[in-house]
């Protein structure tokens, strides 16, 4: 075991929620050219959304130390540009590869290319241009983007502009499930792994717990109970009230963390609940934005009141790494929550559908063809490696009293990655117990 961080910021906000809070409007990201959609409403490359080093929207609020490791910006930092729309160069005329001379690029030989890919008969190519990417100043982010992932409230509570606190459907639908948890337009990823990581390892640790406040029969509120473990985004240990209100954009879509199963609440109430918890309010409005950016590990530990255990990738092989995840399990699945994350920025997340300072959940390992491999879960609930020696295939983790199919076929976020690639990719492992 390695000593506990003194604060962490592992934390990067969900391009498919952000994207969806922007434009008001809800996408089928399993279709294949989804990619297109994130890259114009994001104005960033695809290949260069998920790692901070090219200045990703992802990460506004954070800056990439020398050590690697991330910082949180503060407010005055933080650059916003005076439009949503990017004038300050004109490319509509551009028909030839030769025109752009005339937006004064002289070496036309010299321009990098940063990214090209065959599309039905087209070369689409994304040129590196260094004058025209000082000129656009693709490192502030847009007014729109700010609003969502920066919060900015008062004495009666925090609502977003365009937004509205709404009663949008049951605490459970069914059961606790370790995919309900779906991360939304804010940079908590290491929240929203770590509910995961407890409603598949701990599953009864998810309680719906109400109190009567009123005399009528709806009237009651949701009571979570937090435990202080010290350092940043923490509070003293309290048992936290809710409504089941929770943010919704015009167009009734939820706009922070969401279920997987329509109608159903319980992750956005959770994190509701946290945000009210750190925030110290005594308002049912808190501040969705002030839970950005965080330790996974202890983020289990505060709800569960265990203690949270780190192991660093950089100091052990990844036959060690793949024991612990053993230690922790039981039938190949982990009976402690655990949860995983990347290093801040790396030379080899461009691609790889890795995202840099990202938390996952682990959910457990399996061996195949003699290849180890830890099982992970993205909290956005899609986005996999390509190919990264991954396991497509079906998986079946033993549940207490049932046989649980894992299908790592589908785009649903969940992958076997093999030990060596954890290792090259995670910066370290947390486990709560």
């Amino acid at each position: 075991m390695d000593q506990a961080p003194k604060e962490m910021f592992v934390g990067v906000i969900n391009p498919y929620a952000l994207t969806e809070a922007i434009t008001g409007r809800k996408f089928d990201w399993k279709d294949a050219k989804s990619y297109q959609i994130l890259e114009e409403t994001l104005e960033t490359n695809y290949s260069e959304l998920f790692d901070i080093k090219f200045n990703s929207p992802l990460y506004a609020g954070l800056e990439l130390a020398k050590d690697n490791t991330v910082r949180a910006l503060k407010s005055d930092e933080i650059k916003v540009r005076a439009t949503d729309k990017l004038e300050s160069v004109n490319l509509s005329n551009i028909k030839t590869l030769n025109d752009l001379s005339n937006t004064g690029i002289k070496d036309l030989n010299a321009i990098s290319v940063k990214n090209a890919r065959l599309d039905k008969g087209d070369v689409k190519m994304v040129l590196n241009i260094p004058k025209l990417n000082n000129t656009i100043n693709n490192k502030l982010i847009s007014p729109s983007i700010k609003n969502i992932i920066f919060g900015q409230g008062n004495a009666n509570g925090w609502t977003p502009a365009g937004t509205a606190w709404s009663d949008r459907g049951n605490f459970f639908n069914d059961v606790t499930e370790y995919n309900d948890p779906i991360q939304g337009a804010v940079g908590n990823c290491y929240f929203i792994a770590a509910i995961s990581a407890i409603a598949w390892a701990t599953p009864y640790m998810i309680e719906h717990k109400v109190r009567a406040t009123g005399t009528g029969e709806t009237d009651r509120t949701n009571a979570i109970q937090f435990f202080t473990k010290g350092g940043g985004k923490d509070a003293a240990t309290k048992l936290v009230e809710v409504t089941d209100n929770t943010i919704i954009n015009a167009s009734n879509n939820p706009v922070y963390c969401r279920s997987n199963d329509a109608g159903e609440i319980w992750p956005a109430v959770y994190e509701k609940a946290f945000a009210k918890w750190i925030t110290n309010v005594n308002h049912d409005k808190p501040d969705i934005t002030q839970t950005a950016y965080g330790d996974p590990a202890k983020a289990i530990a505060q709800l569960t009141n265990k203690t949270p255990y780190y192991y660093n990738t950089s100091s052990r092989t990844a036959l060690e790494l793949f024991g612990v995840v053993r230690e922790n399990s039981m039938s190949y699945k982990t009976f402690n929550p655990m949860v995983a994350w990347t290093y801040g920025s790396g030379k080899d997340y461009t691609g790889s559908n890795i995202v840099g300072n990202h938390a996952y959940t682990v959910l457990g390992w399996s061996t195949f063809n003699n290849k180890n491999y830890i099982i992970l879960r993205n909290p956005w609930g899609v986005t996999e490696p390509n190919g990264l020696n991954s396991y497509q295939g079906l998986i079946s983790f033993f549940d207490g009293s049932f046989w649980r199919p894992i299908n790592m076929i589908g785009n649903d976020g969940v992958f076997a990655l093999e030990i060596n690639a954890f290792k090259n990719y995670f910066a370290a492992l947390g486990v709560a117990k």
